[in-house]
């Protein structure tokens, strides 16, 4: 197969191979909005070469996904933007992110996707959940050394997929997260290219963060404030701000609100709770303002979300 982008020495053997161990995979299936992922051989992996030309409706899913395009385009639709994919881009989009998928006529794409729950528990993760709490853009740019290591990476992951040699999923792991500590460190550092390790200095602040945004990630239901977290840290309070801004693109209390609001998005799924009862569950002071941040971040109302998700349409 020629798809003349970056991805081209994944030949017609490794693509097929995938395509092959994945026939009952052809028919994702959703309940209520939500994707249970059936992932490969009892592991927690399931990478598709996809040539279908139906779309998928709008769902969700606890596994991290990668859309790697081959061939003509592929739009994604978030609840914040739309991405066109052409060959050679890429997107991530992260766990319990709402969106939906349109295709063409023709075509062909790798989609792979992880089970999240089995890299966050990692000690140090937590400070690059950050750069993943949106959808991440990596359009074609064959002159950045850092775009070039993630297609790499993911090409990598691709061929220990089709191989499954001994040790394929410990391996496949590893390579993913190279691919996510490459973009962390790229939007750490802005546009600048820089494949070097971080000094020493440098590596005793990521731990420092590391610690915070584990702190919060573990907290976020309580009530729990900057000057806190901060020394927990090992920081001071206004040292700590300008450095949480710098890493996560947000102030403290717009990550803690965001973190809230994202647990909320899971809670609002059980329709057996009350919008009252998910607003404190998910660490919100009072309905208002639970209700002034969900719409902030969501562009509706939370009862709106619970009535979008009712809606959804079930395949098999």
């Amino acid at each position: 197969m020629a798809t003349n982008n970056v991805f081209d020495f994944l030949d017609t053997k490794v693509l097929d191979r995938i395509r092959s161990e994945n026939i009952d995979f052809m028919s994702r299936v959703t309940d209520a909005g939500q994707e249970y992922v059936d992932y490969l051989n009892d592991s927690s992996i399931r990478i598709w070469y996809n040539k279908e030309t139906i779309g998928f409706p709008l769902h969700w899913h606890y596994a991290v996904e990668v859309i790697a395009v081959l061939e003509d385009s592929y739009t994604i639709n978030t609840k914040s933007r739309q991405y066109v994919l052409n060959p050679g881009d890429v997107l991530i989009i992260p766990a319990g992110e709402l969106h939906e998928i349109e295709t063409s006529e023709s075509g062909s794409r790798l989609i792979f996707l992880f089970e999240f729950q089995t890299i966050s528990k990692l000690e140090g993760f937590a400070a690059l959940m950050p750069y993943f709490s949106q959808p991440v853009y990596l359009q074609k740019n064959e002159t950045s050394s850092s775009y070039n290591r993630c297609i790499s990476l993911l090409k990598q992951i691709a061929r220990e997929y089709a191989d499954q040699n001994p040790f394929f999923e410990l391996i496949i792991y590893s390579r993913l997260l190279s691919l996510l500590v490459t973009i962390g460190r790229q939007k750490r550092i802005g546009n600048k290219e820089n494949d070097g390790l971080f000094d020493s200095k440098q590596n005793e602040l990521n731990k420092k963060l590391s610690i915070a945004f584990e702190y919060i990630d573990s907290h976020y239901v309580e009530e729990i404030s900057l000057e806190k977290v901060a020394s927990i840290s090992g920081f001071s309070k206004f040292h700590f701000s300008r450095l949480f801004k710098q890493c996560s693109g947000q102030n403290f209390h717009e990550y803690l609100c965001f973190k809230r609001v994202q647990a909320s998005e899971v809670l609002l799924l059980k329709p057996e709770m009350s919008i009252t009862e998910i607003a404190f569950k998910s660490g919100f002071s009072s309905l208002s303002t639970f209700n002034r941040a969900f719409k902030t971040i969501n562009q509706c109302s939370p009862t709106e979300y619970r009535m979008l998700y009712s809606k959804l349409p079930q395949q098999s």
